[in-house]
């Protein structure tokens, strides 16, 4: 899976010199948490909300509130925004934006194609569209099995077969991360009418099951 088929291809941008209260009008209304800056054509930067909260008077200030809002009236993004980016093109594979994203502490990433802005991938979109599909979760369903072992080679067949024999259908499998002196266990989503047999007949293969909670 490649980031642009998870990225917002749609983005809203804005220019340096947009106040940044104007800035933060904008992201309620579409409802959004950053905005790349776009100077002709070119991406400069990426404002945040978080950026533009921090600008609000400290506790400690002597200021009246009329300097105040004169003040942050007159501020624009670019005096505010991150110029320092982290990007990404649409062809970049969607393991390796999530460790970028996450060795450098980013919530999101623009994405760019031949210097020119095309979209942007954030954490909520690695989330939504590729671990909770990759889960199960929310799915109507589908029920998450865990099996003890079911990674180990010689239960990996069987887990399967015992499945397969059933009538489920596997909607997912993946492997656990061992912890101290475990094995690789086995997450399987399926969609069956009866889970509890389905378990039983795993115990009968040495498979030792439960049903993971929504």
């Amino acid at each position: 899976m490649k980031v642009k088929d998870v990225m917002t291809w749609n983005v809203v941008t804005i220019p340096g010199d947009t106040p940044i209260m104007e800035a933060k009008k904008i992201m309620q209304t579409h409802k959004v948490l950053r905005i790349p800056v776009v100077d002709k054509g070119k991406l400069v930067g990426i404002v945040t909300k978080e950026r533009i909260d921090r600008q609000g008077p400290s506790p400690a200030t002597s200021l009246s509130v009329w300097e105040i809002n004169y003040l942050l009236a007159k501020m624009t993004v670019k005096e505010i925004m991150q110029k320092d980016l982290v990007t990404v093109t649409p062809d970049t594979s969607v393991e390796y934006a999530v460790a970028l994203a996450q060795s450098k502490g980013v919530g999101a990433l623009p994405v760019v194609d031949r210097g020119k802005l095309v979209g942007i991938v954030t954490t909520n979109d690695f989330f939504y569209k590729v671990l909770n599909p990759m889960l199960g979760i929310g799915k109507p369903g589908v029920v998450r099995l865990h099996i003890t072992k079911g990674a180990d080679p010689k239960n990996l067949t069987p887990v399967l077969d015992c499945i397969m024999k059933s009538g489920a259908k596997i909607d997912g499998v993946h492997t656990m991360p061992p912890f101290e002196g475990r094995e690789k266990d086995l997450r399987v989503q399926v969609e069956t009418k009866d889970v509890k047999k389905l378990i039983s007949d795993l115990k009968a293969k040495g498979c030792a099951s439960e049903i993971v909670e929504r």
